[in-house]
């Protein structure tokens, strides 16, 4: 193991996980004018990896721009042992992670796991590999590694658009997405 950090992370997204999309993205308008959510339902993961194990969560996200940064919400809507569930009490709302992209996904994996960080949970969103790395015990939340790719980069420009051309309508605070 080196003791070099071969890391670039560049911090894209601020995560909480939350009990209710719809309410907690009005919390988010109210309190500090973020908004539009783009909200995917249902999210469809292949190859869901919990722990080591075979293991797929049923959970929603919505996504929103603010000061250059994403701001993710996540609601779970089952009660299956998942990431989001190993820091956030069901029915609480609290910081998850925060989400860099990687172009090596493979080597940060690496980098990680030689640390003796486990991977919380993984998987494939479309083309684009995921993985949260348990470093709650040091950070207080999990980091998110996003494989860098052109799909994730182009939905992710889309969130960014939104928020560029919304009026800050309330009426148009949610804005759903096809999530398959």
């Amino acid at each position: 193991m080196s003791n070099r950090n071969i890391l670039k992370p560049e911090i894209i997204q601020y995560c909480w996980v939350v009990p209710s999309l719809e309410s907690a993205a009005q919390i988010w308008f109210e309190a500090l004018g973020v908004g539009p959510f783009t909200v995917m339902r249902n999210v469809s993961i292949t190859e869901p990896i919990y722990r080591g194990k075979a293991g797929q969560a049923e959970f929603s996200v919505a996504l929103a721009m603010n000061g250059g940064v994403q701001i993710e919400l996540i609601e779970q809507h089952d009660d299956v042992p998942s990431a989001y569930r190993d820091t956030v009490t069901k029915g609480t709302t609290a910081f998850h992670h925060v989400g860099i992209l990687d172009e090596d996904y493979d080597k940060a994996i690496e980098y990680y796991t030689e640390r003796d960080y486990e991977i919380a949970q993984s998987g494939t969103f479309g083309d684009v590999r995921y993985a949260y790395v348990d470093t709650s015990p040091m950070l207080g939340h999990m980091i998110e590694l996003i494989e860098d790719r052109e799909s994730i980069r182009d939905l992710f420009s889309y969130i960014e658009r939104a928020h560029d051309s919304w009026d800050k309508n309330r009426g148009t605070l949610i804005q759903e997405m096809d999530s398959k």
